[in-house]
């Protein structure tokens, strides 16, 4: 037990070197004085899923990774709300204890502030270079209120899916990309560079968390994390409608209603792939919660996820 502690405790100190090393600012370092580059698209077709939607001109894909690219960013602006919220709470765990865990919490919290301001000022930036009409439905407080409703055991299993898609999504696919914005990819750089310590802490704290847990609690807590990942859900199908409408009314032509449909399909396809499952099939993130469940469990998150995992494989 001692080992595993120290083992922990150096973790934590490494987050905050790797930190302090790395901080960046929103202004000096990422946008630099620069603006958005409308002419290349902004979301690589590995994680906008564009390529699927043969109907659409090289124009259109391009103005639709836009638009999902601004609900993109608006997305992360909207969970490092309550990303930054639970993690103060979490860390008053550590406040007469390990101060270096508790110096690594507030690294991270400083950061996901910082990270929600970035996001604000991408969202201006977007609209100064994309026609008036377009709503990001999710209000961050509504949404904050509901996920921190739940158990800290489940609300910390969402954030270390999030985060830990976030680190694949730049590295599979933004990174290596060469038709985006270099502006936009910069953007989602600096972000992954502050995210991989946070995955690490995620962990940390999510393992902290589960050992304090009876059985009965934890089964409680498997059913939390079900219903966030259906209110995620829930939420991707208000955006989904919301930007295919924009897209359908900005991209210069008259869609048929069969365009229509492909289209608001299409993106929905593309979010519940984005934010539900290329986290869930992340290697790390199965590893880590497949050590916390049992067999009943795993099932049971299994069959709550099958709808979506099947409506993505028919699409």
């Amino acid at each position: 037990m001692q080992t595993a502690t120290v083992q922990q405790s150096s973790r934590y100190a490494k987050c905050i070197e790797v930190s302090k090393r790395i901080r960046w600012e929103i202004e000096r370092d990422v946008i630099r004085g620069r603006k958005f580059d409308f002419t290349r698209k902004f979301l690589p077709d590995a994680i906008s899923k564009l390529d699927r939607l043969e109907l659409l001109s090289t124009d259109e894909r391009r103005l639709l990774s836009q638009i999902q690219g601004r609900t993109y960013a608006n997305m992360f602006g909207l969970v490092e709300r309550f990303i930054s919220a639970k993690m103060i709470d979490v860390s008053r765990g550590h406040s007469l204890g390990d101060q270096t865990a508790l110096e690594a919490l507030v690294r991270f919290t400083d950061e996901e502030i910082k990270h929600q301001e970035l996001f604000r000022r991408i969202e201006r930036m977007t609209a100064e270079g994309m026609p008036a009409g377009y709503r990001f439905v999710p209000q961050p407080n509504d949404v904050a209120s509901f996920v921190l409703g739940k158990s800290t055991w489940a609300v910390l299993a969402l954030i270390c899916h999030i985060e830990l898609f976030v680190l694949a999504h730049y590295h599979q696919s933004i990174a290596p990309d060469t038709d985006s914005s270099e502006l936009w990819k910069d953007v989602f750089l600096f972000h992954a560079r502050e995210e991989s310590q946070h995955a690490i802490l995620d962990e940390l704290e999510w393992v902290r968390e589960n050992a304090k847990l009876t059985a009965e609690e934890r089964d409680q807590a498997v059913d939390d994390l079900i219903d966030l990942v259906a209110g995620v859900d829930g939420l991707l199908k208000l955006q989904a409608q919301a930007d295919a409408d924009y897209f359908v009314m900005q991209c210069g032509r008259q869609l048929t209603p069969r365009e229509r449909e492909a289209v608001q399909a299409g993106v929905l396809y593309a979010y519940r792939w984005q934010y539900i499952i290329s986290g869930v099939q992340d290697p790390r993130f199965t590893e880590v919660l497949g050590g916390m469940i049992d067999t009943t469990q795993a099932k049971r998150i299994g069959a709550a996820l099958e709808p979506i995992m099947n409506a993505a494989a028919t699409h």
